[in-house]
């Protein structure tokens, strides 16, 4: 971010002082890229094309990530359940040792999440092998998507030109397709569609973009429904005065024809959805997360919501989380500074992840924009989401992913105003909109070059910077490394897992896969002896192995029976 920002003030400085430096060169390539923005199905196919050939090409300096975050490990195991035509598992038998971040045991044993991102997975794993390679796929038609939703809005060349942006900024390097956490890319793909069908709807009652819309909406219900009823409430107005008061609206007997199909996938995602809660959760209406927020959680999402008191914790590292961590975040919000000290916070969260330093300086155009009648409907999404973000407690990326198009769509607006700036004759503002494009891709190269020049960010604690432009590495390694050296032993293993008192709760290496009892190898959480002793009866046909991960170089021991109590467990 230091090397952006300053490449960036470079750049601004450079084109206010010699504003006609590269005109020509530059004047070539937005020729060559004009022509193709102006054939749009192909300049839509390209940005996706592009997005998925380049990820592939870098990785052997990027390779496949590993699961690295507690989230990237709950989505696998609904990956690995879906994959097995179940839509949850029953609760293990030694459950107690398998508790973990974002998993419910019971009413059955299940990630807490909405379901999209592991049906996604479960894709990948069932048609590739590989869950990673359905990330992949769904990078290349979101950043595609975004270019196809800008062309609706906004002339073709600067549609092309945002599609291009998200991809060097989302699709490449980000952790949206760099781990398996979130459903950031299902979510903003969805954003997409709803966004881009929504005027071409109004402007041609076309049956195709009423099913875009309502796949947009499906989409969102299935990833991140309280953001997308925030985007889908704005959109939902719209229609409605569109359908009574639109100038080229169709006979009310026409759209009501054309209404049928798209209404019908909104309720049949619907009906699934409530089929998937009373699977999961024991009822239609048990929404993903309740339940295990219920059971694990002190601190709320919203700030308008009271603590819930305290349970009893099986466990330190979940005791040291829900009680350490979240409650520190709800304090701080509940005072008036600490509110407005938060919401400042993810707002530059969110800058820095969507735009980085170098597209920074065509905010200063932001008055001309909200001003501006062509995507005065957008900047009042924008709002929505503004309020509606403000009201909760915690903030990652991924949780405004609805609204990437729209982040983009407002960006590129300033950009398109700052380059009229300065006219002709000193044409700083065009100036500036260039050297910042070309420092988006001078910095995937210092992206790709980021190991041999140091780069990367250390590992533990996560912190915000691993949210931004880096995204997760090939993280995770020593977990992964043990797990792959017990699979080529014969037989079955089971790991029981030791954590130190002052173990970081995130650094999580107890989670499994859908099928326990069944699977190679069993990682479990170490208790009290009694409960220890339990464990390895039930798994007696099993080689029982400990591993401390809080050592310099966690290692693999065979585990010893007569064990004293472990401190870092209650």
């Amino acid at each position: 971010m230091l090397i952006e920002g300053g490449l960036t003030t470079i750049a601004v400085a450079i084109a206010c002082a010699w504003p006609h430096l590269g005109t020509r060169w530059f004047s070539g390539i937005e020729r060559v890229f004009g022509r193709l923005a102006r054939r749009q199905g192909i300049a839509v196919a390209a940005v996706g094309l592009a997005t998925l050939l380049l990820r592939l090409a870098i990785l052997p300096i990027v390779p496949i990530p590993l699961p690295f975050v507690p989230d990237d490990f709950s989505f696998l195991l609904a990956a690995d359940t879906f994959a097995h035509g179940r839509l949850a598992n029953p609760t293990p038998a030694m459950w107690t040792h398998f508790e973990s971040f974002h998993v419910t045991m019971q009413p059955t044993y299940m990630t807490m999440y909405f379901p999209g991102q592991g049906l996604l997975l479960a894709a990948g794993k069932v048609l590739f092998g590989n869950p990673w390679f359905a990330v992949l796929l769904c990078s290349a038609f979101m950043c595609a998507a975004i270019c196809w939703m800008l062309q609706a809005w906004l002339p073709p060349g600067w549609a092309l030109l945002g599609g291009i942006l998200a991809m060097l900024r989302l699709g490449l390097f980000s952790y949206w397709v760099n781990s398996y956490t979130g459903g950031a890319l299902i979510t903003a793909l969805g954003g997409a569609l709803v966004l881009g069908a929504l005027p071409r709807l109004m402007k041609t009652a076309r049956v195709r973009y009423g099913l875009l819309l309502a796949a947009g909406i499906a989409l969102l219900g299935v990833t991140r429904p309280y953001e997308g009823l925030l985007l889908c409430l704005p959109v939902a107005v719209a229609l409605l005065h569109w359908v009574l008061f639109g100038k080229n609206r169709p006979h009310p007997a026409v759209l009501a024809r054309r209404a049928v199909l798209p209404l019908l996938v909104i309720v049949v995602a619907g009906a699934w959805m409530g089929y998937y809660n009373y699977r999961a959760f024991g009822s239609p209406v048990t929404l993903p997360y309740t339940v295990n927020r219920a059971t694990y959680a002190v601190a709320p999402y919203f700030v308008w919501q009271s603590k819930h008191p305290e349970p009893v914790y099986r466990h330190q590292v979940l005791h040291d989380f829900y009680t350490g961590f979240e409650v520190r975040q709800y304090t701080r919000i509940h005072s008036l500074l600490g509110f407005f000290t938060q919401t400042s916070f993810k707002i530059i969260e969110a800058l820095s992840f969507f735009a980085g330093m170098a597209l920074l300086p065509p905010l200063f155009m932001v008055r001309r924009v909200l001003l501006d009648r062509r995507i005065r409907f957008l900047v009042i999404c924008l709002l929505v989401v503004t309020v509606g973000m403000g009201i909760e407690i915690y903030f990652i990326p991924h949780y405004v992913a609805t609204f990437t198009v729209l982040f983009y769509a407002f960006g590129l607006q300033a950009m398109r105003h700052l380059y009229a700036w300065g006219g002709e004759d000193r044409p700083a503002g065009k100036a500036i909109i260039r050297f910042t494009v070309s420092i988006c891709f001078i910095m995937a190269v210092f992206r790709l070059c980021d190991g041999p020049l140091n780069l990367r960010p250390a590992e533990w604690p996560v912190n915000q910077w691993v949210w931004q432009w880096y995204g997760p590495q090939h993280w995770g390694t020593e977990r992964a490394q043990i797990q792959s050296s017990l699979d080529q032993l014969p037989g079955k293993q089971m790991v029981i897992v030791r954590y130190t008192p002052d173990h970081y709760p995130l650094d999580e290496w107890v989670y499994n896969g859908a099928d326990i009892d069944n699977s190679k190898v069993v990682w479990a959480r170490e208790m009290d002896p009694a409960d220890n002793k339990e464990l390895i009866d039930y798994y007696k046909d099993r080689k029982v192995w400990l591993v401390q991960p809080d050592s310099q170089q966690p290692t693999v021991s065979p585990y010893p029976l007569s064990t004293q109590p472990n401190p870092a467990t209650h």
